[in-house]
């Protein structure tokens, strides 16, 4: 797992430990951000259920003004501080140990133009997230939400209609704010 582009370019990331986090594999990522590249630089990005913090971070190395990173697990929480460190885009970011939809409600007052939502597969969080972006309307009027679920996961359908992309055994959704999410 590496930074693939920007100033933070070919630094490897720390993993988290243990089977519990499921990492974006580069070239999924790679692809994700080919069809976001243009909405990137100068961009407000929050990487919920963050993991290692690869997404945001590879955000922040193409030119993302800033990013939130939050997670629940305190090993992940260290390991996202060490990656953050580590590619150098520290002054630019935050860490939140929180719960999801704690720190959805918490952050009503935000706009992310960015959201990255890679839950633990199932469906249930992926879907209450959305739900909740969507209730306290912390997206940006143009704002973009990248969700990563397993290709079998069901979107409810108020957020149907986005750009899908399979990658074997994972999908990959772009809804954005307007016109009805995308």
């Amino acid at each position: 797992m590496r930074v693939i582009s920007g100033s933070a370019r070919g630094k490897l990331l720390l993993p988290v430990p243990g089977m519990a986090t499921r990492p974006t594999t580069d070239r999924i990522k790679e692809n994700i951000f080919n069809i976001i590249q243009s909405e990137v630089r100068g961009a407000n990005v929050l990487d919920l259920f963050a993991g290692t913090g690869q997404m945001g971070i590879e955000a922040l190395s193409r030119g993302a003004a800033h990013c939130d990173f939050v997670d629940r697990d305190r090993a992940a929480l260290s390991v996202i501080r060490k990656n953050v460190q580590g590619a150098r885009v520290g002054e630019r970011a935050a860490v939140h140990a929180s719960e999801a939809a704690a720190f959805l409600r918490a952050a009503a007052r935000q706009s992310y133009d960015l959201v990255f939502l890679d839950p633990p597969y199932g469906g249930k969080l992926l879907n209450q997230a959305l739900f909740d972006l969507e209730r306290f309307d912390i997206l940006s009027e143009n704002g973009i939400m990248i969700c990563e679920s397993a290709a079998e996961d069901e979107i409810a359908p108020r957020f149907g209609g986005g750009k899908e992309r399979l990658y074997g055994a994972i999908r990959i959704t772009v809804l954005r704010k307007t016109a009805g999410l995308e």
